[in-house]
């Protein structure tokens, strides 16, 4: 149960960094967004497993929408797309060695399916705009995000792996 618990706080602490990194530290437009939020469900998937880091990621994007929605309605594709985001980090992350081929794999399943995949379907849905218009400028940004963000999660894991180790004697049982 000890553990638990500590899981439960940990995902919890990614929870609101992943809220801070969306809501506040983006840029946003109606089509794309360029945030760091990648970063926190990257290591909870890494630390915690594919179903928690999913689970915290969906619940972010909900607290995030229904605490700082800017104007805009909630829809639950998104909330979706967080799950499997999380889901799939956990996948290809978790109890692996972390190098930067294994970051760069796991950012560009992230962005095929779901930043290209599912999010560009559900802002089909919501915006009634060209396919076309969204998925080129989607893919502008990802393909500028992809070496950043495969960077960032190495590095990033990098610099706290010894401490999330020596620190944490739950993180061999996840």
């Amino acid at each position: 149960m000890h553990s638990n618990v500590k899981k439960i706080v940990l995902a919890s602490l990614f929870i609101a960094i992943e809220i801070i990194a969306t809501r506040f530290l983006s840029i946003q437009t109606p089509i794309i967004r360029i945030s760091l939020d990648f970063i926190p469900v990257a290591l909870s998937a890494i630390i915690l497993g594919p179903y928690t880091s999913g689970v915290a990621a969906a619940i972010a994007d909900i607290f995030g929408m229904l605490l700082f929605s800017k104007g805009v309605a909630y829809f639950p594709g998104f909330t979706l797309s967080s799950f499997v985001s999380g889901f799939l980090y956990g996948i290809i992350l978790h109890k692996k060695k972390i190098t930067l081929k294994r970051c760069f794999f796991a950012v560009v399943t992230v962005m095929i399916i779901i930043s290209l995949g599912l999010n560009t379907i559900w802002l089909l849905i919501i915006t009634n705009n060209g396919a076309f218009a969204i998925l080129s400028a989607r893919i502008v940004k990802d393909m500028t995000m992809l070496p950043i963000q495969t960077f960032l999660i190495y590095y990033v894991w990098r610099a706290i792996e010894s401490t999330v180790k020596s620190t944490s004697t739950f993180y061999k049982t996840f």
